[in-house]
């Protein structure tokens, strides 16, 4: 990243934080080589990261009026979705209280009534069941050493799928290894009716579990995707031709 000037350096107890930029591009990092957010300065809510632009295929089956997300980084998919629809209840969930300050200061964080940000561990936040129940959780928990295994232990899917209203959707975004872990398909067929998955360019893992069925062609989502790329402003295409069920 020697290429990008460093806008803010600090540090808290659980590492080093950065922001950082050129002049296209703002990134939040914590560490080396680390990008947990980058944001497109000129258009905020087109998601530079393949694995948000996966994550938004939940859409293609349902239009939340309540979502719940847990690990807000820079805001990415915040921005995303505040453009697809502004009457959304969006409740971010952050453990680290500087992440939040460095996403309003340096990330344009669209801030208002209908954005609820919570610092607290997203594990604790789901144990306590205290939020109302949301229509989709987005899991997007991670550090500088990748993604947290707490995401994907059966407490965490329990407690998650307790938050989601029927006919809603939880969100994981995982690494590609996790492809291979049966373990977790056969937790998330537990809880969910239905569990489709997409890997993405970047080496992204999204899991995208429905607690009821829907029966939709290949050609459907193809239709219903392009007029979603056009709601959202960048091209789903490249996401669907990879998005299938998980067996």
């Amino acid at each position: 990243m020697s290429d990008f000037q460093t806008l803010y350096q600090s540090e808290d107890e659980y590492g080093p934080l950065f922001v950082l930029e050129d002049s296209q591009v703002r990134l939040l990092s914590f560490g080396d080589n680390d990008e947990q957010s980058k944001l497109l300065k000129s258009a905020p809510h087109i998601p530079q990261h393949t694995y948000i632009q996966a994550m938004l295929l939940v859409l293609l089956f349902i239009q939340p009026k309540r979502v719940i997300i847990l690990g807000l980084g820079g805001g990415g998919l915040v921005h995303a979705l505040r453009h697809y629809d502004r009457a959304i209840n969006i409740t971010a969930v952050e453990l680290r209280a500087q992440v939040i300050e460095i996403a309003k200061r340096y990330f344009q964080l669209p801030i208002g009534k209908k954005l609820n940000l919570v610092h607290q561990d997203a594990i604790e936040f789901l144990t306590e069941r205290e939020h109302k129940k949301a229509d989709v959780i987005f899991a997007d928990i991670y550090g500088a050493e990748g993604v947290d295994e707490n995401q994907l232990t059966e407490t965490f899917i329990a407690n998650a799928a307790a938050m989601i209203k029927a006919g809603g959707y939880l969100v994981l975004n995982c690494w590609k290894e996790h492809s291979q872990d049966r373990q977790l398909l056969a937790l998330l067929q537990i809880h969910f009716s239905e569990v489709r998955a997409c890997l993405t360019g970047g080496g992204n893992w999204v899991v995208i579990a429905s607690t009821v069925t829907r029966d939709i062609s290949a050609s459907g989502l193809k239709a219903d995707a392009q007029q979603l790329s056009q709601q959202l402003d960048f091209q789903l295409g490249r996401s669907l031709t990879r998005f299938d069920l998980w067996h």
